[in-house]
């Protein structure tokens, strides 16, 4: 049986935390190397004491990309534009890249648009495959190395997906409003972050024009085969983890029931092991600590609106989760290798 050696980058995060804490119960991957400048000679369980167990030895490496030549697989858990200075060097030296940054996941003309800097490694891009599994499954398993999804673009996707693709629903005039826990801002110091200024706070931000808008209508244009227009406001939310994404539309079609589009959710999804559609309202506690989406969807006669929500883990299905998703069918395995179907509850 393989076993593949993996080296994590960034793993201090909270992505990278949450990279270590499922790649230690997968039983075909073993983390050889985590770098982490920010901490680096700092032991891995002294800067998260729930990692004591799984690695008591791990001691976090500042980042040499000659120590990680040779690896089977690398994951990037860096800062937006970080991985674009890393993987150019890197790519040929170790098996699979697998970045969960923003760098590799869109055209290189709407990565500049969005994130106003011309993309740095253009050449690359089509070497990565974007990692959201259940919407690009055919992309992801011709392809080295792995992009891995946006959270807030991992929720609204998967929630619309199905209206898009089946034609269901206008392409334009499409409305996301999300909420996400505050461990989506990361690690960082901040003081909008600290208790006191996000305990009983809701916020929204990034308005008419936050990075993840071209993510979401790049998957969206791409899975209805035409121009997907949205309009994408996101929240933050006194929680730790946790996204739920409402989303509404206009019906291109005549006469449709909750009854019907539940229907074809179901059967858009049947293939799909991580995705659950619900006759209830999802709930982020529901998907707490798995890679899991729950995603519902209604017909409004009175206001002529199709409503579809989703929710995730914000660091699982929303990143590292959906990484080792991807990753596993890159390597020929079934994609739930060693990854939680099942939500912590209370």
């Amino acid at each position: 049986m393989n076993i593949w050696a993996v080296g994590v980058v960034g793993a201090s995060g909270y992505t990278g935390a949450e990279l270590l804490r499922l790649l230690a119960g997968h039983p075909r991957l073993e983390v050889v190397r985590a770098t982490a400048d920010s901490n680096a000679g700092v032991a891995a369980a002294e800067v998260y004491p729930s990692l004591a167990a799984a690695y008591p030895g791990l001691e976090f490496a500042p980042l040499d990309p000659a120590a990680l030549a040779g690896l089977d697989v690398v994951f990037c858990a860096l800062p937006h534009g970080a991985s674009q200075d890393l993987v150019p060097g890197l790519v040929d030296l170790v098996g699979h890249v697998v970045d969960l940054g923003a760098d590799f996941r869109l055209p290189a003309d709407t990565y500049a648009e969005w994130y106003g800097e011309p993309h740095g490694a253009p050449d690359l891009l089509d070497r990565f495959g974007y990692g959201m599994v259940e919407l690009f499954r055919p992309v992801v398993v011709q392809r080295a190395h792995v992009a891995a999804p946006g959270c807030y673009p991992t929720a609204a996707s998967l929630a619309l997906a199905p209206l898009v693709a089946d034609g269901l629903v206008e392409p334009t005039g499409i409305v996301v409003n999300a909420v996400s826990g505050i461990s989506g801002a990361g690690r960082k110091l901040a003081a909008a972050n600290l208790y006191a200024e996000r305990e009983q706070n809701v916020v929204g931000y990034g308005l008419c024009g936050h990075r993840h808008t071209g993510e979401i209508e790049h998957v969206l244009s791409a899975v209805g085969g035409r121009p997907v227009q949205v309009l994408f406001t996101p929240h933050l939310v006194p929680m730790t983890r946790g996204i739920l994404a409402t989303c509404t539309a206009r019906p291109a079609v005549d006469g449709l029931t909750t009854a019907d589009l539940l229907e074809r959710y179901r059967a858009f999804y049947a293939d799909d092991p991580f995705v659950v559609v619900c006759d209830d309202p999802p709930a982020t506690k529901a998907t707490l600590g798995a890679n899991t989406a729950q995603v519902t969807v209604r017909s409004d006669p009175r206001t002529g609106t199709v409503l579809a929500m989703g929710a995730i883990d914000n660091l699982v299905k929303g990143a590292a989760g959906q990484a080792v998703q991807a990753l596993n069918l890159v390597l020929g395995l079934p994609e739930t290798t060693g990854l939680p179907i099942v939500g912590v509850m209370p």
